[in-house]
């Protein structure tokens, strides 16, 4: 596929070989590493722009001149929390490229107060799930217990990735995020067999 003549001094992208180059005085093309990791610079924050508004981390600044020149690391700073109470903060909170305000890990929620347990029921809303806490309550005239649950809808953020139904989560409490929303998830632990269809008891 050739390429697009243009103006002098401007960036001209082959797609079918993935070159950067700058036009000369002479007009003719050479390789610019300066070109070079300033489209990979601009691919790299375009991946997650998929909302009307920019998406960034607001404490991080993102027109370093070493990092828009090339002079220093192609990939951008990101901010990465250590939420404490025993939680690893996971791979892809460190390495990923998503940007979400309500992540423990890379944005601005504090987790506080009670940490619960529950199983996956539901996955059809968009970085948010349903829970069910099943639980026995007493019945002080018949001195038995009956079977309980409760569903909790929970934020979960997108460095949680392979999560299916069935899996059990860890969720902590922190600020309203939404109307129904007040809970975190903060770690997944994959259910026996989940990668295989397979009967399960109700």
């Amino acid at each position: 596929m050739p390429m697009r003549p243009c103006s002098k001094g401007k960036i001209t992208v082959c797609y079918s070989t993935v070159l950067a180059s700058v036009v000369t005085d002479r007009g003719r093309f050479q390789k610019s590493s300066l070109a070079l990791s300033f489209f990979y610079y601009t691919s790299f924050i375009m991946a997650e722009q998929t909302e009307r508004a920019y998406q960034k981390q607001p404490t991080v600044f993102q027109n370093k001149k070493r990092v828009l020149l090339g002079t220093g690391k192609v990939k951008g700073q990101r901010l990465v929390r250590n939420i404490g109470l025993g939680f690893k903060t996971p791979r892809e909170a460190k390495h990923g490229t998503y940007i979400d305000k309500k992540c423990p890990f890379t944005g601005n929620v504090h987790i506080r107060g009670r940490i619960l347990n529950g199983v996956v029921v539901r996955m059809k809303m968009q970085r948010s799930i349903v829970i069910r806490r099943d639980y026995l309550h007493y019945i002080p005239k018949y001195k038995r217990f009956e079977k309980r649950h409760k569903n909790m809808s929970v934020h979960i953020s997108p460095c949680f990735r392979d999560v299916n139904l069935g899996d059990s989560v860890t969720v902590g409490e922190c600020r309203p995020l939404s109307k129904t929303i007040r809970f975190n998830v903060l770690k997944v632990n994959k259910a026996p067999g989940s990668d295989k269809k397979q009967f399960s008891k109700f």
